[in-house]
């Protein structure tokens, strides 16, 4: 399906691996001009052929400066992709409410909640000068607080009703804003020896290969599958074209059938 995105104009944050990744992928397939933000430019960032920018978008500062330097590159803004995110990976995410310190609230909402208030912020006249489009990434875990480290699911819902906001804001500019909430991906942060699920097979005392291999079935999956990050990916490129003009304050979940409720 030709999503009639060539010459278009993108930012995508947290672009080196995963959902960030996938998603410079599936826009550049289509003809979409990417200017990719991410901590660390890897080797598979740099072959999509997207202009990586390294940035820690943490910092108050750096939302700004990517959406100037991407503005400068490609010559205006059409699509924002707001994915960076994580924090919730690692030793430290288990252990309740209690056990969480200041520095990891602020972190955590830092990371997965202002940072795509600032790129926003920055990109929004920009992508109101041509009717674009923002679509961040949040998780589902943002309707199943329960299901995640409370900072990550909280700064997630907190995104999520941003998204709604703005929408309702914007729409009259021409400016649709939607949200992708997915359940389990199959990224680092579920398979990496350091991640959260590590961490997490750990406090259950059971093997990761095991924790990985029940996860989609505790999870209430209908799939019984991890998602792909690809299978994202391909949502966030829809969301951003003018196949989904009429699409707008929407969250899509992209979750197996995790979420039940209407």
């Amino acid at each position: 399906m030709d999503l009639q995105l060539a010459g278009k104009t993108a930012v995508v944050t947290g672009a080196s691996r995963g959902i960030g990744l996938a998603t410079v992928a599936a826009l550049t397939d289509e003809g979409v001009r990417v200017v990719a933000a991410a901590r660390t430019v890897t080797p598979e960032l740099k072959a999509t052929g997207a202009v990586a920018v390294p940035l820690d978008l943490s910092e108050p500062d750096a939302p700004a400066r990517l959406v100037a330097e991407a503005v400068a590159e490609l010559g205006g803004l059409d699509i924002l992709v707001n994915n960076v995110g994580g924090g919730d990976a690692g030793e430290g995410q288990t252990g309740g409410f209690l056990s969480f310190t200041e520095d990891q609230w602020s972190h955590s909402f830092d990371l997965n909640f202002l940072a795509a208030v600032r790129t926003t912020r920055a990109a929004l006249p920009h992508l109101a000068a041509g009717r674009g489009a923002v679509v961040s990434v949040s998780s589902n875990g943002a309707r199943m607080p329960h299901a995640g480290p409370i900072t990550y699911t909280t700064a997630k819902a907190a995104l999520t009703a941003f998204s709604k906001a703005l929408a309702e804001e914007f729409g009259p500019q021409g400016v649709r804003v939607n949200t992708v909430s997915p359940g389990p991906v199959r990224t680092s942060l579920w398979e990496a020896p350091d991640g959260y699920g590590a961490e997490l097979a750990k406090s259950l005392d059971v093997e990761q290969s095991q924790l990985l291999a029940a996860l989609p079935g505790t999870m209430g999956m209908l799939t019984g599958r991890l998602i792909e990050p690809s299978e994202v990916a391909s949502l966030i490129a829809y969301l951003s074209s003018p196949l989904a003009a009429s699409v707008t304050g929407a969250d899509y979940l992209v979750d197996g059938g995790a979420i039940k409720t209407v």
